[in-house]
């Protein structure tokens, strides 16, 4: 379970959106002079055409369809597939989105920058946890054509946006507005049972080109790990071996401790931590990732979570282990009723353009003067 985030991007789609292609300056032209000349080929073919604009606001072909293809990537890889009458619709979106973020990043203040920082550095860190190993989190967003310095860009810019939103617009809520939440969403308050589990992982993929290793080289980690598991059975602190030994990037600087329900690590991982006993060491377990050696800590038993209050104390346990309370749900909820017709004005200031036919909005809010 997750919230929707400020302005409604995903990562990986505001990761593709904001990918900016890096292209020669393009004079501004208007409608009339874009429909009347005949298009520069050349222009074209490197994606240098600009299809919206206003002040503060320049994106080109390039940018977007750079966006669409991170976009049908993510979805391959998923095994799905975006069918072709839908894609005008997703390019609107995503160009829409774009000009959006473009928009909210001219208006950020220095506090929205910092604040902004300290929100996408978390969920950089959530992301590289949940992809398990550098080399898994590498694949990922090579799948999608990013690397890991423009994958934090990009979240820095949503972040920022994000905080551009929450500055600018005023939530007011109802003394009672928390308790009748929690009363009308009692699941969401259930938290499952989860483990307190630590790991050694060797891996058996090349961390910088996520190429498989040789036969011989996954032997030599195998026997490694078989020294380590012995050394750890042994009564060896466990959390200082995984601080040594571990390539897992994400926990080994941790001791190598994730605390997880069922259902967000791979089959093979989660199957061995929820069957230890406490303390116990588990055998050599192999996932897609490499070779693992798992310690159970604690078994954290099934609950719900008491209502502490009208304030932001009582929170929902989301999966990827963050924590959302429910005051900063009802003022989310609030902000996307109002997101609508803030964004239209902005536009409307900034005489935003869309300038290829096909991707202007069809029904788009009206601004309020």
């Amino acid at each position: 379970m997750q919230t929707k985030r400020i302005i409604n991007l995903g990562a990986v789609l505001l990761a593709a959106a904001t990918s900016l292609a890096q292209t020669a300056p393009t004079r501004p032209t208007t409608n009339a002079a874009v429909a009347s000349r005949p298009a520069d080929p050349l222009n074209e073919l490197f994606g240098g055409t600009v299809i919206a604009k206003g002040k503060g606001v320049e994106i080109k072909r390039g940018q977007l369809d750079q966006a669409i293809i991170g976009i049908k990537a993510g979805a391959a890889a998923r095994g799905q597939s975006i069918p072709p009458d839908d894609l005008v619709r997703l390019e609107q979106q995503v160009l829409d989105r774009m000009v959006q973020i473009q928009l909210l990043l001219g208006r950020a203040t220095e506090a929205d920058k910092t604040k902004g920082k300290e929100v996408s550095d978390k969920r950089i860190e959530a992301i590289k946890t949940r992809a398990g190993s550098e080399e898994a989190l590498n694949r990922n967003l090579k799948s999608v054509g990013l690397s890991q310095e423009e994958l934090a860009k990009n979240m820095l810019e949503e972040a920022t946006a994000e905080a551009v939103v929450q500055h600018e617009l005023t939530v007011t809520l109802a003394d009672d507005a928390a308790k009748k939440y929690y009363d009308e969403n009692p699941a969401k308050f259930e938290l499952p049972e989860m483990v307190r589990a630590s790991h050694i992982l060797l891996a058996t993929r090349d961390s910088k080109t996520g190429a498989e290793l040789s036969d011989e080289q996954k032997a030599a980690k195998r026997k490694k790990l078989e020294d380590l598991l012995k050394r750890a059975r042994d009564g060896e602190d466990f959390a200082k071996l995984a601080r040594e030994n571990s390539e897992d990037p994400g926990s080994k600087e941790k001791g190598g401790e994730y605390t997880f329900p069922r259902g967000q690590m791979v089959p093979e991982f989660e199957g061995a931590a929820f069957s230890l006993k406490t303390n116990q060491v588990s055998d050599i377990i192999t996932t897609s990732f490499g070779y693992h050696i798992i310690k159970l800590s604690e078994r954290i038993p099934a609950k719900k979570e008491p209502f502490n209050g009208n304030d932001t104390k009582t929170i929902i346990q989301k999966q990827d282990g963050q924590n959302v309370t429910i005051r900063e749900i009802l003022n989310e909820q609030e902000l996307q009723k109002q997101i609508p017709t803030f964004m239209a004005k902005l536009k409307k200031d900034a005489g935003v353009e869309i300038l290829d036919e096909r991707l202007k909005p069809k029904d788009a809010p009206a601004a309020k003067p």
